[in-house]
Parts: structure tokens; C-alpha cells; sequence
């Protein structure tokens, strides 16, 4: 209780374990520091004996903060990063001691085996090489936890021939994609003071916390993440007094030893609050650019799962780990900044007068539009099928809300081709005199839009929780650099440039009005509507991988150097591999739980109910209750063991089916139903049998007794 009654001066703290540029500046050369920020801010490549001189320092530092060894973090194509420990160890001197080195050669490029990471057919098992290059533009940092203290440095991975063979590589090519035409449209407008320009994101973090022991009692939890089995207490959300409620004290103990550990680490957690599910939280940072964002997001996962550990607690990433309360995602927040500070995507007080800020949007709507299907297939995920379209997500089909003033200049546009005027926003009148006058937006937000312009950015709702949050933003990069691409190949051929902007709001306003949609997107009319608009509904990760690989989709990342078509092939193939063997494993436990612990636990209980009924029939007692109670039980009994039968048949079938989309798509078509179909009996019975018998805890258990 001590530690958790200590102060902390979170400036003091915030960003302690980070080899960050006030860093650099203290510890490096002015010569060496100034090369450092031209390959940082322009991608000027380091010359070796540059990096030398990194590395020392670099070394020096972690060395001081008690580092032993160091890794060359990096993110496959797995979900999660990977990292490998080597010492500051080199070879032994005359004397019997050993110097302390990390050369430069050692800080620019690593050699984990490639052949043991998803590549989706790009590497063979016996061609093992890979390699990991330094991401300078996202500062290395120290980890100090139960493995000791590891200096980490984030790196990109690729191939022995070249190819990606991570997240990092093609987040970084299309953020040069971007750069370089967001330049080219801010020169048509006379910017000639920008040298850069970087997405800015910020990522929301929705996650679950549960008991240890009780999760560990839970094998469907331990084995994929998510409840297989379990019948709903009888309060779920209903109230909403989880969402933004009061912390409970071992919650806000755990918050605390994240919080302190993230800023540490340089990650500026700056909300926490509860979410609508009983044991959900949430938490987000403040925005940055956009690869340390993903960095920053995968820092925040593994801190949660390993924090919570620490505390007796389990963190749950899972997008559904509960049928019926509200599933977890990630909100990212997008938008494009300047290196001096200009927001692209800012339309200030008059936005139908700020003809860049509109030709800049209605390029993103153009991007979103054109790619609908690219950016749904960037939120895929076996979980989120489980999570798209409810209460709480999106639906699967892509959409933009603007809100009602961007909306209504909208309309003039593609009216008459002039904006006149912009809604106001106005005083929000509480009717309480004592409070004091709000200005209100002028637009309402929309909880039911998978990408909502929020103000001065974009907020796409739809990814997962566990997802990394590198592949939407390598779409978004991507897309919006094709649509900046496409509007300067007409504006720089203009000889008005003045009428050629006009023509061209007006075109892509009138083309692309189809994708605005500010409604509300769980009903049933808008599924109808979107349809009749020609908009993709792609409801599952079977339905979406195809996009990955689509001719326009090839095209636009083959010209932008983002991805060639092998990558894109092989991204498709790792997609469908990871959606068949996700199913797989969970119709494996499914049959593993029901076989081996819930129907001999039934048996045993209608065993004794039985036996309770001939009691009760030999004491001359009308048994009509227990009688009914037997005879639904082993109604239910027969029920669950002929749905186990029919999984235990389609899930052996789906071995036999060739590997990849003809495999996914069994296990999608049938294998997916067959687990549905065995939960449903499962899940009453679980609701008539003694609970002293039930083998696993209850919903009630787990997410009401943290």
C-alpha cells in the first residue's frame, strides 16, 4: 500500500527510460545529433561510422539506466511483436574481464530467422535469412520488468530478397507516399514554408479485465481469448452505470502502475475510464506521429496484459470475450499535420470559404470511397466478426459521417457548385442559471459511423482491440495519397487554377456524396440504402481478405511503392491461413470443454436429479417439478451432444480442405455455424444446472467480481 500512496511528478518521470532528443542532444556531438535529426526529418541515410558513435552513447545511456542486453524490436505478421536478447557482452580480454560494446553496424540491422514468421509463401522453411533495419524516426527506449533491463530499439523487418515482412516497412513507405503528395497539393495553394508533412494519429485502447485465478479456471479464455460457452447473468449493460462510473480501488491501482510504466516509456496516457461493459475499460494517449503512435499502441497492450498479470489480474485484448455486453475496439484518430504546425484537415471558423480545407476533405471522401473495401479489410479479424454491427461497433459497411455543417456545405456543392454559408455552432442552454454558457459544436457526433470527421480529424471505429494499428494506417496513408495524387495531376495542368479547383469540388463532391452517410447505421433501413448506393457490405474476414488483393487495390499500392503485388499476395494467403487456424483452435476447445467437462458435469447432475426424483416418487410426493427439470435437462443433453457430434465431423472435414481461402471459407460456411449451434444448448443448460456442478465460472463470476 506504500507504493501506491507515493507521489509521483509526472514531469519528472515522463519519458525517463527513452532515448528521446533531449537525449540525443545531451549525450551526442552537435555534428553527429544534426546528422541524426536530416535522417529523421529527411530519411538522409546514416553513414556508418555516424551510427558508431549512436550506438556508444546509445549504449552508455542504457547501460546507466541498468540495461544488460539489447533487442531489436520489431512487429511480424503475427499480431504481436517479437523481440530477441543479445548482451553488451564482447569477446573476453587477456585478463578475464569483457568489454561492454554496441557497434554501429549492430545498432542499424539485426538477423532474426525469417523461415519462423508469416510470410505467406515468401520465404521458404530453408531460407531462413531476414533482417531488421533501425526506425530512427521512433526513439529506442529501456524496458525494465521481469526479464531485467533491455534496451529496446524499434526496427523494421524484411526479407533476405527485400520484401515486408512486418507492419513497420510498408506503414513507413506510405507515409512517404503522403508526404510527398500532400506537398504537391500545399504548393497549389502556395505553401511554400512546409518541408513535411506527417498523419498524426491517436489511439484508443478499449480492453477487459477479469480475475486470474477465475480466468485461469476458464480454458476457452486461455485458449483463444474469448468465451466459447456462457449463459448471461441477470444484469449484463443494461443500466449504464459501468460507462465513465467510479474506479473500483484494485482497478485504480492497476490504472496507476500502467500509467506510471507507459509515461515512463515516453507513451503520454492521458484517459482512463471505465466503458459500457461491466469490466471494461478504456484507455487513450494524446496523438503523435504516426509510426510512434503504433509503437506507443503496442507499448500500451503489452503493459496492460503484463501489469495486470503483476496485480492478480488477467487482460482481456479479445474484440468479443463476452456474447451479449459490449465487445473492445480501437479508435483511430487520423488527420495530417505540418512540420510547422499546419492541420490539413482543420476548416475553421468558415469552412465553406476554406476552399483547401474542402478540396482536402472531399479528397479523403474520394480515397474512402474509391477503397471502401480496403479499408473494412484493414479492421479484419476473426474476433471482430464477433463485434461489427452491434450495439456498441460499427457496422461492416464503410461510411463517412460529416456532420450536419460539413453536410450542408456538402449539398450547395454539389447543388450549385458553391458553398454561400456554414452552419454555426450557437450557446448550449443548460436552463440552470448558476452554469455557465457552452459553445456548442456546430454538429452532433455519430456513435454508429465506422469514419467520423470529428472537428479537425478523422476517427475510423472499426478496428479491433487487438489488431495492430499499423494496416489501417497504411491504407488511409495510401488511399488519400492516390486522391492528392489525382487531384494535382489536374490542378498543375490547369491554366485557371482557380476554375479547375471550383470544377473539381464540385466533381468529386457530386461523385462521391454516396459514401456520406449521418444516420444511424445499426438499422436495418441503412443496410437496404447502402446497398442501393453500390456500397460494399462486407460482414466477415472471409468476405474482406479479397480486397487485399483486388486489381485497383494492387495498382494504387504498386504505384505509390507501398506493397508489390507478392506482398499483397502473401498478406492475403497469411490472412486466410490465421482465419482457419483461429476458428480451428476454437472449435477445438469447444469440443474439448463440452467432451471432457460440461456434458459428464451434466450428466452427473441429471445422475442426481434422477436420483432425486425416485426419492421423492417413494415418499408418495407428486415429483411433476424435478420430473420436468430431468426431462429438459436430458432434453437439452441430447441436443448439445448431437451439435458436439456435428462439430467434432465439419471440424475434422475443414483438415482435409487445401489450405488457405478454400479452408477459411469452410470454416466460415461450416464450422463457424456448428460452434453456434452447440452453444445454444450449452448455454441454457448452463442456466438449470446446480452451479456447485457447472465446471467453469459464470459470466456473473467474471465480470461482476474483479
Amino acid at each position: 500500500m506504500e507504493d501506491n500512496k507515493k507521489v509521483i511528478n509526472v514531469a519528472e518521470i515522463f519519458g525517463e527510460n527513452v532515448f528521446n532528443d533531449t537525449v540525443m542532444q545531451e549525450r551526442l556531438p552537435k555534428k553527429i545529433y544534426k546528422e541524426l535529426r536530416r535522417t529523421i526529418e529527411e530519411g538522409k541515410e546514416l553513414d556508418i561510422a555516424t551510427a558508431d558513435v549512436i550506438a556508444h552513447e546509445m549504449k552508455e545511456w542504457a547501460i546507466e539506466k541498468g540495461a544488460t542486453h539489447y533487442t531489436h524490436w520489431f512487429q511480424p505478421l503475427t499480431g504481436v511483436t517479437a523481440e530477441k536478447h543479445d548482451s553488451f557482452i564482447s569477446a573476453p580480454m587477456a585478463n578475464g574481464k569483457v568489454l561492454m560494446s554496441f557497434s554501429g553496424k549492430e545498432l542499424i540491422k539485426g538477423e532474426p530467422d525469417a523461415s519462423s514468421f508469416p510470410s505467406g509463401g515468401l520465404r521458404a522453411t530453408f531460407e531462413a535469412r531476414g533482417y531488421t533495419a533501425w526506425d530512427p524516426t521512433s526513439p529506442a527506449f529501456v524496458k525494465k520488468d521481469e526479464n531485467g533491463c533491455i534496451l529496446y530499439v524499434p526496427t523494421a523487418f524484411c526479407s533476405y530478397t527485400g520484401e515486408a515482412l512486418d507492419q513497420k516497412t510498408p506503414l513507413l513507405r506510405s507515409m512517404e507516399a503522403i508526404n510527398k503528395q500532400a506537398l504537391r497539393f500545399l504548393r497549389l495553394f502556395g505553401n511554400t514554408t512546409s518541408k513535411r508533412v506527417k498523419p498524426s494519429v491517436g489511439i484508443e485502447q478499449e480492453y477487459f479485465l477479469v480475475d486470474r485465478q477465475k480466468y485461469l479456471k476458464r480454458k476457452d479464455l486461455v485458449f483463444t481469448g474469448r468465451t466459447l460457452f456462457g449463459a448471461m447473468p441477470p444484469k449484463g449493460q443494461e443500466l449504464d452505470d459501468h460507462y465513465f462510473g467510479s474506479i473500483r480501488a484494485r482497478i485504480a491501482a492497476f490504472m496507476k502502475e500502467v500509467n506510471e510504466e507507459l509515461w515512463r516509456l515516453g507513451v503520454t496516457a492521458k484517459t482512463q475510464h471505465n466503458e459500457v461493459a461491466p469490466a471494461q475499460h478504456e484507455l487513450a494517449p494524446i496523438y503523435v506521429e504516426c509510426n510512434v503512435a503504433v509503437d506507443h499502441n503496442q507499448l500500451i497492450m503489452e503493459t496492460l496484459k503484463k501489469v495486470a498479470e503483476r496485480q492478480g489480474l488477467h487482460c482481456l485484448l479479445h474484440e468479443k470475450p463476452f456474447a451479449g455486453v459490449n465487445g473492445s475496439g480501437k479508435h483511430d484518430n487520423w488527420s495530417l499535420i505540418t512540420d510547422d504546425g499546419k492541420n490539413l484537415l482543420d476548416p475553421g471558423k468558415t469552412p465553406h470559404e476554406n476552399i483547401q480545407f474542402l478540396l482536402m476533405l472531399l479528397c479523403v471522401l474520394r480515397a474512402v470511397d474509391r477503397h471502401a473495401d480496403l479499408l473494412r479489410e484493414s479492421a479484419a479479424d476473426p474476433g471482430n466478426d464477433h463485434r461489427l454491427g452491434s450495439s456498441e461497433a460499427p457496422p461492416a459497411i464503410i461510411s463517412v459521417f460529416l456532420g450536419e455543417q460539413l453536410e450542408d456545405v456538402l449539398e450547395q456543392l454539389v447543388i450549385s457548385g458553391n458553398a454561400t454559408h456554414s452552419i454555426k455552432g450557437g450557446k448550449l442552454q443548460t436552463g440552470v442559471k448558476a452554469l455557465p454558457g457552452l459553445n456548442k459544436d456546430a454538429t452532433d457526433r455519430n456513435r454508429t459511423s465506422p469514419f467520423a470527421f470529428t472537428g479537425n480529424k478523422f476517427e475510423f471505429r472499426m478496428l479491433g482491440s487487438r489488431d495492430s494499428a499499423a494496416a489501417p494506417n497504411i491504407v488511409l496513408n495510401t488511399i488519400v495519397a492516390e486522391a492528392l495524387c489525382d487531384a494535382c495531376d489536374i490542378l498543375e495542368q490547369s491554366e485557371d487554377f482557380e476554375q479547375a479547383v471550383h470544377d473539381l469540388i464540385k466533381e468529386y463532391a457530386t461523385e462521391h456524396q454516396k459514401i456520406v452517410f449521418n444516420g444511424n447505421g445499426y438499422s436495418e433501413e441503412w443496410v437496404k440504402e447502402a446497398e442501393r448506393r453500390g456500397l460494399p457490405n462486407l460482414p466477415s474476414m472471409v468476405d474482406a481478405i479479397p480486397a487485399l488483393v483486388a486489381d485497383k487495390n494492387v495498382e494504387m499500392f504498386e504505384k505509390f511503392h507501398v506493397f508489390t503485388r507478392a506482398e499483397l499476395d502473401s498478406r492475403a494467403e497469411i490472412k486466410y491461413e490465421a482465419y482457419a487456424k483461429a476458428v480451428n483452435i476454437e472449435a477445438r476447445t469447444m469440443i474439448d470443454i463440452a467432451s471432457k467437462h460440461i456434458i459428464p458435469a451434466v450428466i452427473r447432475g441429471t445422475k442426481t436429479l434422477a436420483e432425486t426424483v425416485n426419492a421423492v416418487v417413494q415418499a408418495g410426493v407428486d415429483a411433476e417439478v424435478q420430473r420436468d427439470l430431468l426431462v429438459e435437462t436430458s432434453s437439452l443433453l441430447k441436443e448439445a451432444k448431437a451439435a458436439l457430434t456435428t462439430l467434432e465431423q465439419v471440424t475434422q472435414e475443414a483438415s482435409t480442405k487445401e489450405e488457405g481461402k478454400v479452408q477459411a471459407e469452410y470454416f466460415h460456411e461450416q464450422v463457424v455455424p456448428a460452434m453456434e449451434a452447440l452453444r445454444i444448448p450449452v448455454d441454457r443448460l448452463e442456466m438449470i444446472v446446480d452451479k456447485e456442478i457447472w465446471p467453469m465460472p459464470s459470466y456473473g463470476d467474471l465480470i461482476f467480481e474483479v
